[in-house]
This record gives C-alpha cells, structure tokens and sequence, in this order.
C-alpha cells in the first residue's frame, strides 16, 4: 500500500468542488483521489438538454475514472472494490448506499453533510436552515450509517447567515467551509485515529426534499419568518405571489418593523429604493427581487418601473408547508 489512501468521492453537485480542488492539491500529501462515482447526465436547463453534472465535469478534466451508475447494486459494489479504496468519501451524492458499499473501503465511508448535526438531517439542509430563520449553519464530517444522517460527527465547520443570503450565498459559504474542516481532519482520518461522537438522536431535526408547491407565501406569518422562507428557497423552488393576474416570482427579501400593527396582512403598503413593502402580522416584508412570466429577476426599483403594485392593493397569501419535523418525513 502506497503512504497515500486511496479516496473514492461520490458526489453530484457542484458545491463539492472546492473541497475536491483541495484534495488534489493540498490535501495530496495524504490522499490521492482515484475515481469519481456520480448521478447519471440529466436533462437540464430551460431547453433540457441532457448535459453531465459539474462533478463528472471535474472528474474528466483530471483524468479520473466517472462511474455513473443509475442504482448502486452489487455489480456497482464490486466496481468500487476494484478501485481498492482505503476510504470513499460522500457529499450530496444523490444516491441512498447500502451497508455492504459502506463498509467496501478499508478506513469506511464518511460523508459531508451541509448542517450542524443532529440539526436538519435529510434533503435539504441548506434551504431549511436558510427558511426557518437560523442565522447560524455548517459543514460536519460523519461517518454513513444506514439511518438518516445519524452517523457519528467527528468535527463541524460553522457559517453565518446573514438576513440578505438566499440559498445560492449560504452553499458557497459551506462548499469553502469544506476545505478547513479536511483541512483539520483529514491527516488523522486517513491514518485512522479520527474520534467520532455519537449524535444526540433526541436533539435530532428532519428536513425533507423540496417541490414546486414549497414556493408559497403566507403573509399571515411573522415578516422574519417569510422574508427568510423566500430567501431559502431561492432559486428553487422558488417563492411566487400573484399579483394583477400574473405569478410573480420573489428572489430576495427583508423584514422590518411595522408602523401600524392593524394593516390586514398582505397589504401592500408602499415602495422604497430598496423594495415593495407589503404589511406581515407583526411587520413589514420588504421584496427587494421580484422576477414577472418571461422576464428577468430585477431589482424592486426598476421591476415596478414596468409593472405597478399600487398602495393599497392586498396580495394573496397561502399558507406555507412545514419543512422541518422531529421525525423523517413520509414519502
């Protein structure tokens, strides 16, 4: 065996790239990358064009072997032992792996998971922390059982939430936090005295993956918590209002505090520089992106130049779907 492990990565969005940038580099004095396994090329984009992902991407551009099996099965499991791997290394790979594909790689199989464990286990870490208002999140290394994200945690890279960053800021705020975690972690891991600490299952918070009918507002609510709702779930699904007939996409939003607390909620009250600003039940949501069918997401000043939301008028509200639960969510 070669002083370097031998790291198979699994994975399928780009928000690994940093960490596997790093590797490459850095990180090679202890480890040496040898195959890539990731999801099957979709179609993708407006024209739906089936186009391989940024990690396959990745993969070519370095020369690696690309596995991009559609389920991982025996026959799978087998290619991965053939690479002899010391350690397979996981993140956002899309498939669910099972435990003899786990325990295939000498020093096991250990994943990032884009949330500070036990906390938002599940699909959608980053958008869940984003849309329930935390103004904290992070990356931590655990080691894959076959219960949900309820691996062991060995260490956690923490990231602000500052109240104007939409999902698209917070993933790449945790694709750079994945490099000083390795940074941390990654020579005791590969010589295998890396310490894992059981969760506390009892402290454990379940998110779920999104959909389409996620992307309501209900202006019923607190403004922080559907200012924060429309900025987690930037760019998708995406939060929509219906204004004047036409579903009008929101990209970025804010909260203030409220000047008359008996506005019906949904009102709209007025227009600033900075964004529509319509009445929530214990203040104001700023809209500071508003996006009309056909168009581009544009700054409030200049969509309403095109597209007039008079005082006075009361947008529709829905009610929001839950999206975090003590228990895992039912498909």
């Amino acid at each position: 065996m070669s002083d370097r492990a031998r790291i198979v990565f699994l994975g399928s969005d780009a928000i690994a790239l940093p960490m596997l940038e790093w590797l490459i580099a850095e990180g090679s004095a202890w480890a040496e990358v040898v195959a890539v396994f990731t999801q099957p090329d979709r179609p993708t984009g407006r024209g739906q064009k089936v186009a391989p992902n940024a990690i396959k991407q990745w993969g070519e551009r370095r020369g690696l072997p690309v596995l991009q099996p559609d389920k991982l099965t025996e026959s799978t499991q087998a290619e991965l032992a053939a690479l002899r791997p010391d350690l397979a290394l996981v993140m956002a790979y899309g498939h669910i792996l099972r435990e003899a594909f786990i325990a295939t790689p000498r020093l096991g199989t250990v994943n990032l998971h884009a949330s500070i464990l036990p906390e938002f286990r599940g699909a959608s870490p980053i958008q869940t922390a984003i849309a329930t208002g935390r103004r904290e999140t992070g990356v931590a290394l655990m080691r894959i059982v076959r219960q949900l994200d309820a691996g062991p945690v060995a260490e956690v890279e923490r990231v602000s939430i500052d109240p104007l960053d939409t999902a698209v800021e917070v993933e790449g705020k945790l694709a750079a936090a994945c490099v000083p975690l390795l940074q941390r972690t990654l020579p005791a891991l590969v010589q295998g005295r890396l310490e894992f600490n059981p969760q506390e299952d009892a402290r454990a918070t379940f998110c779920r993956r999104l959909v389409k009918a996620d992307g309501v507002v209900d202006f019923a609510d607190t403004a922080a918590l559907v200012a924060a709702r429309i900025n987690g779930l930037f760019p998708w699904p995406g939060c929509a209002i219906e204004i004047a007939g036409q579903s009008v996409k929101l990209g970025l939003a804010d909260a203030l505090p409220a000047s008359d607390n008996h506005v019906v909620p949904g009102t709209v009250l007025g227009a600033d520089s900075e964004g529509l600003q319509v009445a929530a039940a214990d203040g104001v949501v700023r809209l500071r992106r508003l996006q009309r069918p056909g168009g581009r997401m544009l700054p409030a000043e200049e969509f309403l130049r095109g597209f007039a939301v008079p005082a006075g008028t009361i947008l529709p509200s829905q009610p929001m779907p839950p999206l975090v639960a003590a228990a895992p969510f039912r498909r």
